[in-house]
């Protein structure tokens, strides 16, 4: 099995001025991936668009995102994700996330009331129908597809798509849909029994998940963090305990990690958060010398 380190840039190395600097320094120090968030409402841009300038500033560095499609016509997010996996020579990863669900966020998108796991199914059968390059006859929402085909189509045959969450509607979806299975929040004893659900779920519906198609993003810091930080990480927790959410220190960074492999585990998303170094070039370098003796 592959193990492989994908980076989240903080918000300073997301600035204009710092995110080619950032994005060399990923490539130089050998991590396999950027990864960056599609936070509708936040306040780092759309990420489509930063993997493009990335895909152009870089060579070997895939370039991965949490896409929110909801809110998006899935036709043009469709040719979007294409283009961009063509541009960037087949680098680009998805995982297909709802969104964080807050009132102003849902309102914000279009999604107020319904299941936005069923609309996120639909969007992942349009998608690979069009990226297979058939011709959709279908509606959905507003939108209505009369014949409508997609060109350029992915470089990648088949572009995959992943999917989160832990519980057991999130876990039967992946089975049922996903390429692969990108949890978060979730203790390594968690996280086993979920990769073991998913493939059993999945044998039983006559589909497998390749078993190198299980991840994780790691939230971490080099410092004790402050409470007010781990209050939220606290709240997905119905313990309150992040003892093995959120490792502190290098040493702990790679005890998790090693703890996730041994569950089967082999691609992590790792995410600095308050607490760390303040300079991204330091946090970058310092995060390179714990994991990257472990990717394969």
């Amino acid at each position: 099995m592959k193990v492989r380190f994908a980076v989240t840039p903080s918000a300073s190395a997301l600035a204009e001025d710092q995110f080619d600097e950032y994005l060399r320094a990923c490539e130089t120090l050998g991590f396999d991936t950027v990864w960056l968030s599609d936070i509708p409402l936040g306040p780092t841009g759309d990420p489509l668009v930063s993997l493009a300038y990335a895909a152009a500033r870089t060579s070997r560095l895939k370039l991965g995102m949490n896409v929110v499609p909801l809110g998006r016509n899935p036709l043009w997010l469709a040719k979007q994700l294409a283009q961009l996996d063509r541009l960037s020579g087949g680098r680009l990863l998805l995982t297909f996330v709802p969104g964080l669900g807050q009132p102003t966020e849902r309102a914000a998108l279009g999604y107020t009331t319904g299941d936005r796991g069923k609309d996120i199914d639909r969007i992942i059968d349009l998608m690979r129908s069009w990226w297979s390059g058939a011709a959709v006859t279908d509606t959905f929402g507003p939108w209505t597809y009369n014949g409508v085909q997609v060109a350029p189509t992915p470089l990648q045959s088949p572009l995959e798509i992943w999917l989160g969450g832990i519980g057991p509607v999130a876990l039967d979806r992946v089975a049922r849909l996903a390429d692969g299975w990108l949890t978060a929040a979730a203790t390594p004893s968690e996280a086993a029994d979920g990769r073991r659900i998913i493939q059993d779920r999945a044998a039983a519906v006559g589909r497998t998940v390749d078993e190198d198609h299980f991840g994780i993003s790691i939230p971490y810091c080099r410092d004790e963090p402050a409470e007010s930080v781990v209050a939220a990480l606290k709240r997905r927790r119905p313990d309150g305990d992040v003892t093995q959410i959120l490792p502190v220190g290098g040493r702990a960074l790679g005890e998790l990690v090693r703890a996730h492999i041994d569950g089967g585990l082999t691609k992590f998303v790792l995410r600095p958060i308050a607490g760390g170094l303040d300079d991204w070039r330091d946090d970058l370098a310092w995060l390179a010398d714990h994991v990257l003796a472990l990717q394969t």
